[in-house]
Order: C-alpha cells, then structure tokens, then sequence
C-alpha cells in the first residue's frame, strides 16, 4: 500500500501534467512615443559624441593642418616622438595629473570617512562648501589662486610655490578633492559600523581599526575616487592658464597656444590618446567597483556621488 505522501505527490505530479501549456507571451507592440524618445536619444548621443569621433579620425591625417585631409597615416603619431614641446607638455600634465590626483585621494578621503562616520550639523555645513567648490566657475577659481600663488612664493619666501608643477597640482586638486570626498561618503555612509564597533570590543587601536576595517570597506570608492581625480585633472585648462609658470606648460594650455598657428594633426593624435587613457581610467572605476560587489545603479551612484 502506498503512503500518503505518496499518494500527495502522485496526486501533484498529475495535476502538473493536465495543466494546460502557457500561450507564448506576444512581444508588446512599442508605442510611437516610444520610438520617437528613442530615436531622439539616438540623435542626442550622436550630436554630442560626434565632434570627439571626429578629432579621433583627424588624428588619423597625414597633412600638415588639422582640417585639410590628405589622406590616412600614422604620421602625426610618429612626430609626438620627434617633438620635444608636445613631449614635455604631455610629461607635465601626466606629473601635475598624479601628483593632483594623489593629495585629492589623501583628503578627499579623510573627509569623506569623517562625514560618513562623524555625522552631524557640522556635516551638512560641510557639504555646502564643498558644493561651492564644486560649483563655483574655474575663471573665478584661476583669478584666486594666482595673486595667492604669488603671495605664498614671492611675499612669504615660500619657494616651492614659485615652481609650476606645485601651482598646477594644488590648482587642480581643488574640484578633485570635493569629487573624492563625495564618493568616499557616498560608499560608507550606507554601511553599518558594526565591524569597526567590533573592533574596538575587541581592544583594538583606533588608527588598527581605521586601517583594517574603515579604510578596507571603502577602499574601492578611494581607489575610483583616485581614477577620477587623475582623469579631471588632465583637463583642468583655466586653472593650469593662469597660475603655470614659464617652462612647466601643461598639454592643454600648449593647445591653445596652438590654436594661433593653426592646429596639426599631432595635437588630435595626442587628444585621442589621452581619452583613451579617459575611457581605460573610467572603465577600471566601474571594474573595481564591480568587484567589490555593486550593482550598475550602485556603480553610477558612487562615481556621481549620489
């Protein structure tokens, strides 16, 4: 004789087979608004991308002059090697972008950890100052910090404000440090402090706990907040205009001197590489931060600071 559990699951079994098969589900016919917001967002993407697809191809052209195709070659990649003005303007960007980068990274992270593991009115203070870093226009910036570079190396004696490579790296980790630490307080200020809590029930040293625990939980925020800092820092065109000095000109202020003479194909090919060292730099923002675990929403939201 059979249990009754059998019996349940041949019951069950039987009742699976006389269930009809679901009807294949149609696709739903898309609305012409639809395609219409589709087609417009194609049109946008376009408008806005296509100027840098073309600087991408020109860096391609053979000629002499930017905006005179002669036809397709390597050329203009080749004299970047030969050209010692490009050569140092590029060297003095990528230093000044690194070094930038790096003091963003320090305090953007100190502050970004206080706001998320200290909060309060001071906080919210805080923020808004940061928000008028943020906000506030590169010229008014630039006017700023050039009578304060000279008042510091000139009136003050203090002679490593007289170099460019100082003044370009200080100028140009301003807005670095304020994106720095709106993503470190965007990636700890959802997660618990229980292990920290932990860590401190367990006798631990704070400056321990700090390096173990706070440090580790948003390391990957720190290390996307550093990508970033470098890759605004390359651009940072206002800034590096007015407060570089005579033999320290970064690659962007080197292109508006350029634009005098003309551009050549070797300023479009130096351009395309340093977006790709963009886009290589954004792409290991979101690898790193996918590694450690975040969603795509997750990933927009820590690299927007949001």
């Amino acid at each position: 004789m059979t249990t009754q559990t059998e019996t349940e699951t041949i019951l069950q079994a039987q009742a699976r087979e006389a269930r009809p098969a679901a009807a294949p589900r149609r696709r739903a016919r898309r609305s012409w608004s639809d395609v219409a917001f589709g087609v417009w967002g194609v049109l946008v993407m376009l408008f806005l991308f296509l100027p840098i697809i073309v600087i991408v191809i020109y860096s391609f052209n053979s000629g002499r002059l930017l905006v005179s195709w002669d036809g397709f070659g390597f050329d203009a990649f080749s004299t970047i090697l030969v050209k010692p003005a490009i050569q140092s303007a590029v060297r003095v960007s990528l230093i000044t972008a690194l070094i930038a980068a790096i003091i963003a990274t320090v305090l953007g992270t100190l502050a970004g950890i206080a706001m998320a593991r200290h909060p309060g009115k001071w906080v919210w203070w805080f923020l808004g100052l940061l928000l008028l870093v943020s906000v506030t226009p590169e010229i008014v910036d630039a006017v700023a910090l050039l009578p304060w570079m000279v008042f510091l190396g000139q009136d003050l004696g203090i002679s490593m404000f007289n170099d460019g490579i100082v003044r370009l790296s200080v100028g140009s980790s301003l807005f670095a440090t304020a994106v720095v630490s709106y993503i470190v307080r965007a990636r700890l200020v959802g997660q618990d402090m229980n292990l920290e809590e932990a860590s401190a029930d367990l006798y631990a040293k704070p400056l321990t706990t700090f390096r173990r625990i706070t440090l580790a939980l948003a390391m990957p925020a720190v290390l996307a907040g550093f990508l970033l800092a470098f890759t605004l820092s390359l651009d940072n065109t206002i800034v590096a205009a007015f407060v570089q000095v005579s033999g320290t000109t970064p690659w962007p202020v080197y292109v508006l001197s350029a634009l005098r003479s003309g551009l050549r194909p070797e300023i479009a090919a130096v351009s395309t590489i340093m977006l790709v060292l963009t886009l290589i730099a954004l792409a290991l923002v979101a690898l790193v931060l996918k590694r450690a675990g975040d969603s795509a929403t997750q990933i927009a939201r820590t690299m927007t600071g949001g």
